[in-house]
């Protein structure tokens, strides 16, 4: 096992990209790993606390101007954008409703294990996702509700206090872990870690994707238009937060990107109306396909990017 979870942190990549086709492929599977997701969100939260930079991490709580800017535009100033965008895009009502609902969402706190394989700065990443997650319940239904008229309900206190359960309990394990490791021994066992990270991300992917390919079978021509919105939307938050920020230097600005991008819509699942649009869920669905399938492309670009900075530097 540990010989398996070490080779697909080394893969990482390629194994996120391939599991969501076993998502599509075995969509019987999401009912056995579905009571896995919640204990998933603290485990993948645990694993980047125990990669990540402490002392970065620190620097940034204590010189909090970065952090603020990055969860208003997060949270404020992505879902504007995308509205304005969106605006311009004869699409469906379901698909424009959905497209905003994902911008205004936080980032995924998977999002920060993504920036550990991708060699971004992780301490950034994990404030931010972070600060946005907790911050949802303040900014999403005002947001909601100007840009699209819709009424969200998100219990404000429970919502906070899951919140807040998730991030205490990952990070007191990542400091009784760090008690007994050194960041030496934990750098070494790097791609151990990743791996888990990959495992528990698999299990997100193949879950999230029951009904999509049932969906697929029955309106394949909305699931195309859903996907075709999703791969170009993930990426157009990403590309306009890595231009917002470029003035903090490109690996910064490229982890800023990652956040931009990569939203978390399992979050609002609950805070949206009884009658609910199907094809609003079936796209929070199908937008996780880029997430899953872009970092394999990121990877080597990145890779090359931040080589050429770092040669210029």
């Amino acid at each position: 096992m540990v010989w398996l979870l070490t080779a697909m942190g080394r893969h990482a990549t390629q194994f996120l990209f391939v599991g969501v086709f076993i998502g599509l492929a075995l969509p019987g599977l999401a009912d056995f790993f579905r009571p896995l997701l919640a204990p998933s969100v603290v485990l993948l939260l645990f694993a980047a606390l125990l990669r990540v930079n402490w002392d970065a991490m620190s620097l940034y709580i204590r010189r909090p101007g970065v952090a603020a800017l990055l969860t208003v535009w997060l949270l404020l100033f992505c879902p504007l954008v995308t509205w304005l965008l969106m605006k311009l895009v004869p699409v469906p009502q379901s698909l424009n409703a959905a497209v905003i609902l994902m911008a205004a969402a936080p980032p995924i706190l998977g999002s920060a294990s993504i920036a550990m394989i991708l060699k971004l700065d992780g301490a950034l990443v994990v404030i931010g996702a972070l600060l946005a997650t907790l911050l949802t319940p303040l900014t999403v239904p005002p947001v909601a509700l100007q840009l699209l008229g819709l009424q969200l309900d998100i219990g404000l206190s429970e919502f906070m206090l899951r919140l807040g359960l998730v991030v205490v309990i990952a990070f007191i394990g990542a400091l009784i872990v760090r008690r007994f490791a050194s960041p030496e021994k934990l750098a070494a066992r790097a791609q151990l870690l990743d791996g888990i990270v990959v495992m528990i991300m698999l299990i997100f992917a193949i879950a999230i994707m029951d009904g999509v390919t049932y969906a697929a079978f029955e309106r394949p021509g909305i699931v195309a238009l859903w996907a075709l919105a999703a791969f170009i939307a993930n990426p157009l938050l990403q590309l306009l937060g890595i231009l917002a920020f470029s003035w903090l230097g490109l690996r910064k600005a490229l982890s800023v990107g990652l956040l931009s991008g990569n939203c978390n819509m399992g979050l609002l699942l609950a805070a949206l109306p009884a009658e609910r649009d199907a094809d609003v869920l079936l796209f929070f669905a199908v937008a996780q396909l880029p997430m899953y399938m872009l970092p394999i492309v990121m990877v080597p670009l990145y890779r090359r990017l931040l080589n050429r900075e770092l040669a210029a530097s």
